[in-house]
């Protein structure tokens, strides 16, 4: 079948072909004037950071060599060579990383019932009052900005060494993290079956209940996964504190240059998260596939 196909006349094809070339060089323009923006603030961010590329290359050897030893058994083989004198201390790592894991899980769950029990207050298109949204969200920025460290530290120094003040640390910094989010899943929500139920004269929990809860329900869910995974990580570093776990653990490997002990801690912290990664990652993804 023909086709006909129409031609513009060499005048105005001309001016189009213009305007073509003067918005491709705008763009051009702006892309090179925003690089070269973004260079220069990379600049003056790293002389106001006192990076000092010298230094990195100077010293950089001793950083190769950190790991060289940490990857050498007392006997100078390598540590694959022997897996029993590798981990010799499996079962005490084991138990303590297990003592990580259950302070994660306990902290993970205690944030994300107070960030679900607060999102609602912090979300725009929710809140009862606008003084009580802006009061809730300052709460959850304040819990999410102190770094968890400095949580387990106060903590530490108010109830003593161990796992409770973990718990506590994680617990606040996920209710921060998560009611922050949550409430972004809130801000998303379809308000129509809100204005639906909202006509029957049903009370604001209500509105909550059965029209904004069912819709955002599979996103808490994924997040506080996601969220427990992040935890695990933040609970062995809290450790150094004193705030139980296996930190505590590894800590007293790299104070006392117990070379080998330290890459075996840090090879079963990093299975447990590729474990937890990816035993978490279906349902995740399932959640969020749902409409």
């Amino acid at each position: 079948m023909a086709t006909a196909v129409s031609i513009l006349p060499a005048q105005q094809l001309a001016m189009l072909e213009e305007a073509y070339r003067r918005s491709v060089s705008r763009k051009r323009l702006k892309a090179a004037l925003a690089a070269a923006v973004f260079c220069a603030a990379l600049v003056i961010a790293a002389v106001g950071a006192e990076v000092n590329l010298r230094t990195l290359f100077t010293y950089f050897g001793n950083f190769v060599s950190y790991f060289d030893r940490i990857l050498t058994l007392e006997s100078g083989a390598r540590v694959w060579t022997d897996f029993p004198e590798w981990f010799w201390g499996w079962k005490k790592w084991l138990r303590m990383l297990g003592e990580t894991v259950l302070i994660s899980y306990v902290g993970t769950l205690t944030g994300a019932v107070f960030a679900f029990a607060l999102n609602f207050f912090a979300a725009q298109n929710t809140s009862p009052a606008p003084w009580l949204r802006f009061t809730v969200r300052r709460l959850l920025e304040f819990a999410r900005t102190v770094p968890g460290i400095v949580f387990a530290l106060i903590f530490v120094i108010a109830f003593g060494l161990g796992p409770m003040a973990g718990v506590l640390a994680i617990a606040i910094h996920s209710t921060g993290a998560l009611g922050k989010l949550f409430a972004e899943i809130v801000e998303n929500a379809d308000m129509k079956p809100v204005e639906g139920i909202r006509s029957t004269c049903a009370s604001w929990l209500s509105c909550m209940r059965f029209a904004v809860l069912p819709q955002v329900s599979a996103g808490y869910a994924s997040y506080a996964l996601l969220r427990f995974e992040i935890n695990v990580r933040e609970a062995s570093v809290m450790g150094f504190v004193g705030a139980g776990g296996i930190g505590q653990e590894l800590v007293v490997a790299i104070r006392k240059f117990y070379y080998s002990d330290v890459s075996a801690i840090l090879v079963t912290i990093i299975i447990t998260v590729f474990i937890i990664d990816i035993s978490t990652g279906p349902p995740r993804r399932g959640w969020r596939c749902r409409p």
